[in-house]
């Protein structure tokens, strides 16, 4: 998994996540392919849930999923290293009346040892937990965390994105192509400041959780379809790629093909 990320590099990450918590759902909020990898997410967790089930959001932005959830008549708590999106959440929570509903807190990933409380649900969007410095430390947080029977329902940036792959080596750009090829923590930068990121193939990936879970499902995300900061592109070739976006709802979750993708979606359950 590499070397364990340090204070200073956690701390660089959610200073940069503070950075761009004001203006976080403008262009994204608009994003159409950002919209369409949401909603694969809010039909997984749908999938697992039953009335009044309690969710726990690791890196919850600024609220999107966890008021989602909350006005369907779930409970979550959403926790956030950026103390910066946690404020956004809790404002979000205010606006739409779902204070009892949805409970903002400044916690990292790596910090889950402060929670006392069980869960139905565990899910993380975008990539959070690329940004975890010890996976295996999440699993089993996650696993004290969780019912049993419970489900782990995680959207985790991948390792090999053949869009990304073909779009910056025909513009020559080879080092940045390879960037995901990175064992170790990888420096991605953001508002002129640095995230610090891991890549994972999924049965990479579920290696770190295999303790204490059983692997229900995996699907990749954005495979055929542009990755979101190709949206511009999308815009421009909207209904050739809404064909590719087909391709993605069928063959997504076909071995090899699952491996692959801007990001995959993975379902994990507690025995």
């Amino acid at each position: 998994m590499g070397t364990p990320l340090d204070e200073g590099q956690l701390l660089e990450t959610q200073h940069a996540f503070d950075s761009v918590a004001a203006d976080y759902d403008g262009p994204r909020g608009n994003n159409e392919l950002i919209q369409r990898m949401r909603l694969a997410m809010w039909d997984a967790v749908y999938s697992e849930l039953q009335p009044e089930s309690r969710l726990l959001d690791l890196g919850c932005g600024t609220g999107i999923d966890a008021l989602e959830f909350a006005k369907r008549g779930h409970e979550v708590v959403a926790t956030d290293w950026s103390p910066q999106m946690v404020e956004r959440t809790r404002a979000r929570a205010a606006d739409a009346g779902m204070e009892s509903r949805v409970s903002a807190a400044h916690l990292g990933i790596q910090q889950l040892d402060k929670l006392d409380d069980t869960f139905d649900v565990i899910y993380s969007n975008f990539g959070p937990l690329n940004c975890a410095p010890d996976l295996g430390a999440v699993a089993a947080e996650c696993a004290r965390l969780l019912r049993p029977g419970g489900r782990l329902v995680f959207s985790v940036m991948g390792r090999l994105c053949p869009w990304e792959l073909g779009h910056y080596a025909l513009r020559g750009r080879f080092k940045r192509a390879a960037v995901r090829a990175a064992r170790g923590a990888t420096a991605v930068g953001m508002n002129r400041r640095t995230i610090w990121t891991y890549y994972y193939f999924p049965r990479e990936f579920y290696s770190a959780f295999a303790e204490h879970f059983s692997l229900e499902s995996y699907r990749g995300l954005s495979l055929f379809m542009p990755p979101p900061y190709l949206v511009d592109y999308y815009r421009r070739r909207r209904h050739w790629c809404d064909r590719l976006g087909r391709l993605d709802d069928r063959w997504g979750a076909l071995p090899l093909l699952r491996d692959m993708g801007d990001h995959f979606l993975i379902v994990m359950r507690r025995p």
